[in-house]
């Protein structure tokens, strides 16, 4: 997946993705946000075209480090040092005491630490050896559909329209497994990344209903650090340090690696921080819908990514799922 990790357990599932998570389904409350009616600032257009560009365009990152590295060997290399250096900004900006969490706090962290980023994004890193980045990109759409079946388990109703949502997400994902079951890219790559959307919204349905960490930053670096140690785990399970040369990694790889550390996992984790305080959720939550639409458009124009039809009518079929959870979430 394409973002960092934020929760706060003083409000429901602030976003990842953040990266990752769903603003629209497992809304923060924004106490900053934008009165209705206000004017919206140049500052806010600026911070949202950061979000939308940069984070739909880490799954065309994540397709070229994966070029020469090995996937959960990169993925534990990005996490881990995206995960100290936002602690370590933490601590120099709010001091040490932002760092302090206790042990249930610093465990529960973990678990959906590595329910996100090793289950959601490793799993995403995996299948993107296979599938292209578009597709990867609008496979991973159809998370809030999932997470809105998951408040329906626990005696949650969201509503008629956000069923209608999950309805037209589901069945644009039928539509997008074609290329793999007509054989144009490999069916494990496309249920990779499906098991991936679900261990995604499990984390990020289970992050509201455990005791996280209060600060938001210092829970997003303890989720990166065991995220990238959970990485590094099944990286040497599989044995990707067998044969791995780092003189083998190419310019771009590093490049892109780099890239997803401090643009997709700090820069644009900051902007939709603070968008959240700064901004009408509204807004703010229809990065859901716009950065899979970035990253297909990325996808063909940088790696000439094919565009099918499967991927044109699946795309715009879960585009406009999640398009009317969001916004049936958004006014509840």
């Amino acid at each position: 997946m394409s973002c960092p990790v934020v929760t706060n357990s003083s409000t429901p599932e602030a976003g990842a993705s953040a990266p990752g998570r769903t603003p629209g389904i497992t809304a923060p409350a924004a106490s900053g946000s934008a009165a209705p009616g206000r004017r919206i600032s140049g500052a806010v257009w600026a911070a949202l075209a950061i979000v939308y560009v940069v984070w739909g365009s880490t799954y065309l990152g994540i397709r070229i480090v994966v070029e020469t590295m090995p996937p959960f060997l990169s993925a534990a290399g990005r996490f881990v040092v995206a995960g100290l250096l936002l602690a370590a900004l933490v601590a120099w900006k709010q001091g040490l005491s932002a760092l302090r969490v206790t042990r249930a706090q610093l465990t529960s962290a973990a678990i959906v630490g590595l329910l996100l980023l090793l289950g959601g994004n490793g799993l995403v890193v995996l299948a993107e050896t296979t599938v292209p980045s578009g597709l990867a990109a609008l496979l991973i759409a159809v998370v809030p559909a999932w997470v809105v079946l998951l408040r329906t388990g626990f005696g949650e109703r969201p509503g008629l329209a956000a069923y209608l949502g999950v309805a037209l997400g589901l069945a644009g994902l039928a539509v997008l497994t074609l290329p793999g079951l007509s054989g144009q890219v490999r069916i494990t790559g496309v249920l990779t990344v499906i098991a991936a959307t679900a261990m995604w919204s499990i984390g990020s349905f289970s992050s509201s209903r455990i005791p996280m960490p209060a600060n938001p930053f210092a829970a997003s670096a303890y989720e990166m650090v065991a995220g990238g140690i959970g990485c590094l785990l099944v990286a040497l399970g599989r044995g990707e340090h067998r044969g791995f040369v780092l003189a083998d990694v190419s310019g771009r790889s590093w490049l892109a690696l780099a890239y997803l550390v401090v643009f997709g996992s700090l820069i644009a984790f900051t902007a939709y921080a603070w968008l959240l305080h700064s901004a009408p959720l509204s807004l703010v939550a229809t990065y859901a819908y716009v950065n899979p639409v970035v990253a297909v458009l990325l996808g063909a124009l940088i790696l000439g990514e094919q565009l099918s039809w499967p991927i044109a009518v699946g795309g715009t079929v879960v585009v406009a799922g999640v398009f009317l959870i969001v916004s049936t979430e958004r006014r509840r």
